[in-house]
């Protein structure tokens, strides 16, 4: 209840202590109500309004001998670097050390989208789970469950942690607010990860109390029902660090530096590491840390805050078992920017140890990779990802090109920045350019050959090679070596994944493909892109009624997914089912694709003018692979050949489908075709 000058009503043995800051006075009142007309005695009055010796004493005495505190925690109690409910915060502190360690005793509550990670409260309050109540509103549920704790039984940490539903959502441990990969961070980010995991080894941290118990297993006990949830054993998911430096400008850093943290763990391969899409798929929603475990499908959640200055950075990080709400490890950090890099190291390291992972080799090497160690050029990439991650045009890429520019001229060693400039490049140049120059396209190759010489290792550099050689160069041999290399070094990549179950898929390989696509969707469940992908996958390789469930699941995430009403049409139309397919194509969203489904649809259920009038619609040279398609099901052969002509000669990046392509079927006998495909180099 304490506000800064507290006022309270007398005290009585099981009563509630209800601890806030002055300026949360109408949450905290509307708490106390909802409890108070339960029939519970709640220590909050605002009839006197007192301070000083005797006043302390009288604090002092009623939080020894109150049964539950209460402390609302908000932006305000965040902000305020002194108030009198920090000297009743530090009491309680106190007496919690006092008792037994499955003692119920501190009932955190946070009153607005206050990240736990960051808010400066004592130890025992992030041992809890926290409760979120928006504004104080109090549902039955809180005030049952108070009720409970407040009952003759003992009180112990299991009832404590018995979640609520409705708007009281329990916030495990503590309450939060909340493509190329990107690696490269500052240089503290890095030396975190590996003190972070001596300090484990030498050290219990402080905050292991109660003990949390190990992510181990996820093997099935008798008394386990088989519903329970039971996620893969080393899998974690890091939710968006929140940017606590009180400027809506600094957004794009601590969402940088999330990822670039993202990307470290992913680097580890006996982690299992939820993707970015899906992971920051929650930002602003402010979920409790249960149902982004289990709609993840990970063991455990990382999340944090990030406080920059100008010259040093303070990263709050804290890792919760996904299944229990159990803290376990957590730690603060202030370093100089130019350290972000070691720190991220360090964070990896540490959560590696307490998922009780054994690291081999080299991890500090591994993840530190291609990064730069110069704050300046790793702000300016920080900046160019968060145009790519969020483009609407050709000026976001442009932008997000500026930006890696910058960077290299900063570092002309920042291996990450070539690769991320030459991916997106090749974005740029495929989506909204007419056709690539040779100037263009060396650009694109050089900065691959850049990366890949800074740092052999670094998977997005061979990524770059790959996509640049099978997009431009349309050698399929080599282009299919570097996404091999690519994904042998980043098994845990979503991006590579992607690109090389597709890669799989144009050649033939099914198998491979179908098993990177599906293992790109555990890691990346949330997105429909990454569904989508899948579904090329499962059409590339003729499984067309798989392909048609795995764009319905696209569909599921993004209703307005235009390429995945395309897959299914297609499927639809290959299978057969050409009403499916009509219905299919006819949905009322716009891209070639579907005008490509709706012109070979119309066709073959005898609607010719507008099978015609879908065909005018895709216009210019730059669709000169869809062109080819549509004749080769109308069977106008000559027209077909004439089209693949074009399209070889202006290097259309539809024809790394060629080999594969169904549509392409009726061409596969005809001698010039089958020139063609020799001459892009498709491995025997």
């Amino acid at each position: 209840m304490g506000a800064d000058s507290p006022n309270r009503v007398g005290a009585q043995t099981g009563a509630i202590f209800l601890s806030y800051a002055s300026q949360d006075v109408g949450a905290a009142q509307r708490i106390c109500e909802a409890l108070r007309a339960a029939g519970i005695e709640v220590w909050f009055d605002q009839s006197e309004l007192r301070g000083g010796d005797v006043w302390d004493q009288k604090i002092r005495r009623e939080i020894l001998d109150c049964t539950l505190f209460i402390p609302v925690i908000s932006t305000n109690t965040a902000s305020r670097r002194e108030g009198y409910f920090r000297l009743e915060w530090d009491l309680a502190d106190q007496r919690s050390h006092r008792m037994a360690r499955d003692q119920a005793f501190i009932v955190p509550v946070s009153v607005d989208a206050t990240p736990g990670a960051g808010t400066d409260a004592p130890e025992s309050f992030h041992r809890v789970q926290w409760t979120r109540l928006p504004s104080g509103e109090t549902p039955p549920e809180f005030v049952a469950r108070i009720k409970r704790l407040l009952s003759p039984e003992p009180l112990t940490t299991d009832r404590l942690h018995t979640g609520t539903t409705s708007s009281s959502s329990p916030v495990p441990s503590t309450a939060r607010t909340a493509s190329p990969s990107r690696r490269a961070v500052p240089v503290a980010v890095a030396a975190l990860v590996l003190a972070a995991l001596a300090y484990l080894l030498i050290n219990k941290p402080r905050f292991s109390r109660p003990a949390a118990p190990p992510i181990t297993s996820n093997a099935t006990s008798p008394a386990t029902p088989p519903d329970a949830f039971q996620p893969p054993p080393h899998s974690i998911a890091v939710l968006p660090f929140v940017n606590m430096s009180g400027d809506k400008e600094q957004e794009y850093f601590s969402e940088g530096l999330t990822e670039e943290l993202l990307d470290s763990l992913s680097r580890i391969n006996e982690l299992q590491v939820a993707a970015r899409t899906s992971s920051f798929s929650f930002e602003g929603q402010h979920p409790d840390i249960a149902t982004v475990a289990r709609k993840l499908n990970v063991a455990a959640v990382l999340e944090g805050s990030v406080r920059r200055s100008a010259r040093t950075v303070r990263i709050t990080a804290q890792l919760v078992n996904g299944t229990t709400g159990y803290h376990l490890w957590s730690q603060t950090y202030d370093r100089g920017l130019g350290d972000v890099l070691q720190l991220q190291t360090e964070i990896a390291t540490a959560v590696a140890g307490a998922l009780k992972v054994t690291l081999l080799g080299n991890v500090s090497a591994k993840i530190e990779l291609g990064g730069t160690r110069n704050p300046t050029a790793f702000d300016a990439y920080l900046h160019a990802m968060r145009a790519y991650n969020s483009y609407q045009d050709d000026k976001d890429l442009r932008a997000a090109i500026v930006g890696f520019n910058e960077s290299i001229k900063l570092d002309p060693g920042y291996a990450l920045a070539y690769a991320a400039r030459s991916l997106v490049r090749s974005q740029l140049i495929d989506e909204f350019e007419a056709g690539p120059t040779s100037a263009a396209v060396d650009a694109v190759r050089g900065d691959a050959l850049k990366a890949i010489a800074l740092a052999p290792g670094l998977a997005e550099g061979h990524l770059a090679l790959a996509v640049s050689l099978s997009t431009f160069r349309q050698d399929m041999t080599e282009a299919s070596r570097e996404y091999e290399r690519a994904a042998t070094l980043a098994p845990g990549n979503t991006l590579v994944l992607r690109r090389y179950a597709l890669s799989a898929a144009e050649l033939g390989r099914i198998d491979v493909a179908i098993a990177a696509a599906q293992r790109a969707v555990t890691l990346d469940p949330l997105t429909a892109l990454t569904r989508r992908w899948l579904a090329r996958v499962l059409l590339l390789s003729r499984h067309y009624s798989e392909a048609i469930a795995a764009a319905d699941e696209t569909n599921s995430l993004d209703a307005g997914d235009a390429w995945a009403a395309a897959i299914r049409g297609e499927s639809y139309y290959l299978l057969g089912d050409l009403q499916s397919a009509r219905s299919a194509c006819e949905i009322p969203l716009e891209n070639y694709w579907l005008q490509v489904c709706r012109a070979i649809v119309y066709q073959r259920i005898g609607r010719h003018p507008e099978a015609e009038a879908a065909l005018a619609k895709i216009q210019g040279d730059n669709f000169a692979y869809q062109y080819m398609q549509i004749f080769a099901q109308w069977g106008n052969t000559a027209k077909a050949l004439e089209w693949l002509d074009t399209a070889m000669r202006l290097h259309d990046t539809g024809l790394s489908h060629l080999k594969r392509d169904p549509l392409l079927d009726p061409l596969r006998n005809e001698p010039r075709f089958q020139a063609i495909e020799r001459e892009l180099r498709f491995p025997q």
